[in-house]
């Protein structure tokens, strides 16, 4: 069971042989005159599309995530509060990827997506996906107004936009994600599933599919529809804050008038990358509520869950996508990022922190006051 089996559990197997049975050298008509169910797996060609895709979402996603937390943590300069939301989004995004796509991948090769953990290890992985889901869109929710304060109220953001204030409203996001999961500790488990002449464990749900309407619709809502309409609203008071600044340049001296321009630019671009973060996190997660509302709807009313295999993975996959995409987003429209990323390839470090090794006094005095106005007012990522 992972992200999307918990709200689409196949029993079926599909009309195109993506999903097939296994007679274990019984009988095929005394198995369909008995109550049994039949086992089922699926094809080689689902295995191996399924295993290359997710394998290299993986491995790049985990990757780039790890070096946006390294780039954050060890070079000054970045320790913004907007860079402090991103690190919080990347250790969530690493959390989905972990507990999602190695058990999903090894799901393709056991028998009927047979659970080979310990038990206590299935309501364990399932928490911890949903953990990560929510501190990311809570994550996303938090820059944004982060963002919408320091650029449509830059008075406010002297005292509300810094470091201090952001790591409290991190914690604050994660404690409430942590106490919020905590259902799925006792609302999945592992389940016997009885074979003709063998029996396996599946991780799965306890009660009734109708116990976890609400669940599921509180989270469409909470996490997905709420943050989305509320992060269209932000981004646009905050387009529309930026073009009226732009469009009063014109009255001022030549010098602010390109230190202006060249501020809002800035600005500009930062909102354009993380506008572009939400976006794909809606588009990405769309086929996958879709698929949460429709089977829900279908449960309530007796209809047919949908269930066809490919659309599982391209379901699940992109979930997996959104989780190992931003760091990409980062490094082709963040300057600042790009630059770091390539420094850390190629030297395994930042520059800021060398150059305190052993600059002048000079560098550091201007360094320290560049982080003391970076703290509250800093608007690149």
């Amino acid at each position: 069971m992972d992200i999307t089996n918990a709200s689409t559990n196949m029993n079926d197997p599909s009309e195109d042989n993506d999903l097939s049975y296994d007679d274990y050298n019984l009988n095929l008509t005394l198995q369909s005159n008995c109550s049994y169910p039949l086992p089922y797996y699926y094809s080689f060609r689902y295995r191996l599309i399924g295993t290359l895709f997710q394998s290299i979402i993986f491995t790049s996603g985990c990757l780039g995530n790890i070096m946006v937390i390294t780039i954050v943590s060890r070079c000054r300069t970045m320790r913004t509060p907007t860079n402090c939301y991103l690190t919080s989004l990347a250790v969530a995004d690493i959390m989905v990827l972990v507990a999602s796509v190695p058990l999903n991948i090894a799901s393709y090769y056991v028998v009927s997506e047979q659970w080979l953990l310990p038990d206590f290890t299935c309501c364990l992985v399932i928490y911890l996906q949903y953990l990560g889901i929510n501190c990311s869109t809570l994550s996303l929710v938090a820059f944004t107004v982060e963002r919408y304060i320091a650029i449509c109220h830059p008075m406010k953001a002297h005292k509300m936009c810094t470091l201090h204030r952001a790591k409290r409203i991190i914690l604050f996001t994660w404690v409430i994600a942590i106490f919020y999961c905590t259902p799925w500790f006792t609302t999945v488990g592992t389940r016997s599933i009885d074979y003709r002449h063998f029996t396996i464990k599946k991780c799965d749900f306890l009660y009734n599919r109708d116990v976890y309407f609400r669940f599921y619709f509180t989270d469409l809502i909470v996490f997905y529809i709420f943050p989305l309409l509320l992060t269209c609203v932000l981004y646009g008071l905050i387009m529309r804050t930026l073009m009226r600044r732009s469009g009063g340049i014109g009255r001022s001296a030549t010098v602010r008038k390109n230190s202006v321009k060249a501020e809002i630019q800035s600005r500009m671009q930062v909102v354009k990358m993380l506008a572009l973060v939400v976006a794909l996190f809606a588009i990405l997660w769309l086929p996958y509520r879709g698929l949460l509302v429709y089977n829900s709807l279908a449960s309530m009313f007796g209809g047919a869950l949908y269930m066809q295999p490919w659309f599982l993975m391209f379901a699940k996959t992109c979930i997996f996508i959104n989780s190992a995409i931003n760091p990409i987003l980062y490094n082709a429209m963040s300057t600042k990022f790009r630059n770091e990323f390539r420094k850390l390839l190629v030297c395994g470090g930042s520059e800021d922190t060398r150059h305190n090794l052993g600059g002048s006094s000079r560098y550091q005095t201007a360094s320290n006051l560049s982080r003391i106005h970076t703290k509250v007012t800093d608007l690149e990522l």
